[in-house]
């Protein structure tokens, strides 16, 4: 902590203890002898008036240096402001959307207790006025704690990844340690936990009659800020803290905007989880518990099981179902619940997979008795892009050797030999290197 910080909250514990920052000021100028006490003028001889007024000013000025030390120890130990259109309060009141006794449910969470500001900026290792840096939102701003850049999907297509910067990963790093992963997640979720994966999410439907496959429609933006605060609050933290936090984890879409030689960030939408922030993905599973329990009640009531990975909702019709499948019925009551939750089904992306045809699950193949594995023209697809790279041809246009490295690492979780052997072959082969 600079000198600076130190003699800026050093002075602000010296407001708190003389009541304020009025009380402060006056105390000050008594004790300074700088407080000028008021007298008729009429009386006064040209001479008095002009030392009266001489000493009004010096008071004026003294009055002046000791509030704005005030307002800048205030702004070093207290939020303020944390942008347009984002509540906040630096009073610690009760919120009436703080829940009744929050300490215990936070306490029942195993989460630290954060009291306020001044709390998580300990729990981080920064100072307050570091606290609002890293929170603060703009709409347009000329430096943001991200950096952009995208990956290939495995329909070819490109991803945008917003990477959050070392600060601020840090924080987010402690917030999912310490806070996220305590929270409760349904056992439905096999996305982004220990333990977990496209192998355990697709191994729940091995051998099904019928595999029905709903994605969700813009999943990381759909949760906002606002979501995420009522997430943390619902954890145990009130109002000051729960928005810090949701605000430490979430980021406006945005585009980069060129002004009179000046590049600015510019906002499009309302703060959201970020694709990149080591956050996002569990506070995702936090937020679905409910449909989750939701979805997987209606899974049982038709006879399916139910399972998510991320934003890919699976459901399954076992082989010794012997009903009517009723997809239609299923379909519909999953889009209700989905849209009740304040989520969206991607319309072009619901596939049914019916016994007799190759069946997928999270991009592993389901069908028989076997465990999942990985479809066989992707392996073929690696094997002979590794033979071509050996012999020195290039990468077929539009593919990228990060995009098979990709491959690679994702076929090690269903087939580790396999996958041992690629990414072996293609660690000694990157043409680019």
């Amino acid at each position: 902590m600079s000198t600076r910080t130190t003699d800026l909250a050093a002075l602000w514990l010296a407001i708190a203890e003389a009541g304020g920052i009025d009380n402060y000021v006056q105390n000050q100028l008594v004790e300074h002898g700088f407080l000028v006490e008021r007298r008729e003028t009429d009386t006064m001889s040209k001479a008095e008036l002009k030392r009266y007024k001489a000493q009004l000013k010096r008071e004026a000025a003294e009055r002046r240096e000791l509030r704005k030390a005030a307002w800048a120890a205030y702004r070093e130990t207290h939020i303020v402001h944390l942008g347009d259109g984002v509540y906040y309060n630096d009073a610690a009141t009760m919120d009436r959307w703080d829940l009744d006794e929050p300490e215990a449910r936070a306490a029942a969470n195993e989460l630290p207790r954060l009291d306020g500001p001044d709390d998580l900026a300990k729990e981080l290792g920064i100072t307050v006025a570091q606290l609002r840096w890293l929170a603060v939102h703009r709409d347009a701003a000329t430096r943001i704690h991200y950096t952009r850049f995208t990956i290939p999907k495995r329909d070819g297509s490109e991803r945008a990844i917003w990477a959050p910067l070392p600060r601020l990963k840090a924080a987010q790093r402690w917030i999912l340690r310490n806070v996220v992963e305590h929270l409760p997640v349904h056992g439905a979720a096999h996305g982004f936990l220990a333990g977990r994966s496209v192998v355990t999410n697709a191994a729940a439907h091995v051998g099904s009659k019928l595999i029905v496959n709903i994605d969700l429609k813009d999943f990381f933006p759909t949760i906002t800020w606002r979501r995420a605060r009522g997430m943390f609050r619902k954890a145990g933290y009130r109002e000051q803290v729960a928005t810090l936090l949701a605000m430490i984890c979430t980021e406006a879409p945005r585009e980069v905007v060129e002004w009179e030689g000046q590049s600015y960030f510019v906002a499009l939408g309302p703060r959201c989880l970020p694709q990149g922030a080591p956050t996002s993905p569990a506070i995702t599973n936090t937020i679905c518990l409910r449909l989750d329990r939701r979805l997987s009640g209606l899974a049982r009531r038709f006879g399916y099981t139910y399972t998510r990975y991320a934003d890919d909702l699976t459901f399954s019709l076992p082989l010794a179902h012997t009903g009517e499948p009723r997809v239609g019925a299923l379909i519909g009551a999953v889009g209700h619940i989905v849209r009740a939750e304040g989520f969206q089904v991607h319309p072009s992306k619901t596939r049914v997979q019916h016994t007799g045809r190759r069946q997928q699950v999270t991009g592993l193949v389901v069908n028989g008795r076997e465990q999942p594995r990985v479809p066989r023209s992707l392996k073929r697809q690696l094997r002979a892009a590794v033979y071509n790279l050996r012999r020195g041809r290039p990468l077929p246009a539009g593919e990228r050797f990060e995009r098979l490295i990709g491959y690679a690492a994702w076929i090690h979780q269903a087939e580790p030999e396999l996958g041992s052997e690629l990414l072996a072959a293609l660690g000694g082969l990157n043409p680019t290197a």
